[in-house]
């Protein structure tokens, strides 16, 4: 049931409903001369149109014929609006990069020399800098950076440290000397701190940390030196692709009107919970709020509520491929409350339709906005 958040529910790809973040690649999709690289021929469709077919036939809704018309022509229209710039720029696998030779360019990542020719290897598009000619993916796996705001679940008690999964191709570290205590006093870590390890931080808890660096080997290291870090509860744990989380300033949000904490992990692993007041922790104020934690174990049916909306909202948002920002996760919300839509059937082929419908009126909007102040 949706109103169950007993515990931590997480949502991939593999449940078998919505392949996330398969949709509105338009970008990554401009057509190759010839014969494509599987060795069929290129559809007779013109490209914009054969990117919507495409996009309808990953998402794998229920459409009727009318909803189908509907989505068809929304995703064109957010086709139709993508830069010229990024579309021109835009390369496919084995797609013949246009350079010139007698500068004796470099070939980066993504491009390779064949018959005389820089070609792709990814999908992306094309940067140049200096002499040196690369393809900057769309689409991939999350490439941490010192800073990031991550979010991750717990998946070993290892000594002094805890080993997290994170979205990434190993595992992140956060070591027991790198995160605040209980008691909040800043101390050494003794040989009891390391036995109490577990009251901490246990198997399967959902933990919130920032990029401390990179190891010898690879792997991250986290720290949670601050109160806005640490154990997340009362909520749920999403999984989006992480290209559709950008780096912004900030990633910790509080929706005051609905009294719910969302993080939008760098990595892909989005937080909705119940809000939780960050105060600095002493021991007196520690024994004042003992009796009341112990009344208040349980979160309001209203609050419940809210946080499934808005984790479906961001369900419906990343498979439709769309970028993760705060305003487009309230605006969803928002609209499937004034449309007075349930929330289980946000999840319906109905809701997908008017969300895709809405994000091309709102580009087209900007768009005119933009075009009017020139």
């Amino acid at each position: 049931m949706l109103l169950g958040l007993g515990r931590t529910q997480r949502i991939s790809s593999a449940d078998g409903r919505l392949p996330v973040g398969q949709v509105l690649g338009f970008c990554l999709s401009s057509p190759s001369s010839g014969v494509s690289a599987g060795g069929r021929r290129p559809s007779t469709l013109p490209p914009s149109r054969r990117d919507s077919v495409r996009a309808m036939r990953d998402l794998h809704l229920p459409l009727n014929q009318t909803q189908r018309v509907r989505l068809e022509a929304a995703l064109h229209e957010l086709q139709t609006l993508a830069p010229a710039t990024a579309s021109a720029a835009a390369v496919t696998v084995a797609d013949t990069i246009p350079v010139n030779h007698e500068d004796n360019i470099l070939k980066g990542h993504g491009t390779t020399d064949q018959d005389g020719e820089v070609v792709a290897t990814l999908c992306g598009v094309v940067e140049r800098v200096d002499k040196l000619v690369y393809v900057r993916t769309l689409r991939a796996r999350y490439k941490p950076e010192v800073g990031d705001i991550i979010v991750g679940r717990v998946i070993e008690i290892a000594p002094k440290r805890w080993r997290l999964e994170i979205n990434f191709s190993q595992d992140a570290v956060l070591m027991l000397s790198s995160m605040n205590l209980p008691d909040g006093i800043q101390r050494r870590r003794t040989a009891v701190d390391e036995l109490n390890m577990r009251s901490i931080f246990e198997e399967n808890d959902v933990v919130c940390a920032e990029v401390r660096g990179f190891q010898h080997d690879g792997s991250l290291q986290l720290q949670a030196r601050s109160q806005k870090y640490g154990k997340l509860k009362r909520g749920q744990l999403l999984t989006v692709p992480a290209y559709l989380v950008k780096r912004r300033k900030q990633h910790f949000h509080h929706l005051e009107q609905y009294d719910v904490d969302l993080i939008l992990g760098c990595n892909g692993f989005i937080w909705v919970g119940e809000h939780v007041v960050v105060r600095e922790i002493t021991s007196l104020n520690e024994e004042q709020e003992k009796p009341s934690a112990e009344v208040e174990t349980f979160t309001s049916m209203e609050t419940r509520k809210h946080i499934c909306r808005l984790a479906n909202a961001v369900r419906v948002l990343s498979a439709l491929g769309f970028t993760l920002t705060i305003e487009l996760v309230i605006e969803t919300a928002e609209a499937s409350l004034s449309s007075n839509v349930e929330i289980n059937d946000m999840l319906g082929a109905e809701f997908y339709v008017q969300t895709a419908e809405r994000e091309a009126k709102r580009r087209a909007g900007l768009l005119g906005k933009k075009g009017g102040a020139r």
